[in-house]
């Protein structure tokens, strides 16, 4: 496929939405109105105990509190996937890790957004107190390792899902 246009419809501080135009091999097209976002990042964060994951208030749902993964947007000029993720852990959830692990990268979204996300483990945690940003509204919870079943009943956020998922095959 070969896009043949791009028009930007709404700018943001978050996203921004173009109309796109597109003409495939057999000669047909289509018109695709497209959310840009920077990308973003989410760690499983865990020990020998629980899994550290955070409820906060999520407008765009109308949900006053969702559990998720501690995550974040890729919003700081040159900040790779790994130092956002780093960032966000200690903003969020008051962790720094001694071991990273790349788990997956996916696309959120693709039927109509181009939002990336990046997966990290983050084991061999050490507290040292959260740094949230000005307006967040995080809840820290530290889920046992040994309920993480009935977390990932309750969790109706994708990126944190695929996180616990991987968790329960890790730890199986």
């Amino acid at each position: 496929m070969k896009r043949t246009g791009s028009k930007v419809v709404y700018e943001g501080k978050l996203s921004k939405v173009s109309l796109e135009s597109f003409r495939f091999p057999d000669g047909g097209s289509s018109e695709r109105e497209i959310v840009h976002h920077p990308g973003a990042v989410a760690v499983v964060a865990f020990d020998d105990e629980c899994v550290r994951l955070v409820r906060q208030p999520r407008e765009a749902v109308g949900e006053d509190a969702l559990l998720e993964l501690p995550a974040g947007k890729l919003d700081v000029a040159g900040e790779s996937p790994l130092e956002c993720a780093q960032r966000e852990l200690v903003e969020e959830v008051g962790i720094r890790a001694g071991s990273w692990e790349k788990l997956k990268f996916f696309y959120v979204s693709p039927g109509w957004a181009d939002e990336e996300l990046h997966l990290f483990a983050a084991t061999d945690l050490e507290e040292v107190g959260p740094e949230p940003s000005e307006g967040e509204r995080i809840e820290i919870v530290r889920w046992p390792l040994a309920r993480l079943e009935q977390a990932i009943d309750e969790c109706q956020d994708a990126k944190s899902l695929v996180g616990l998922l991987w968790l329960r095959l890790r730890l199986a």
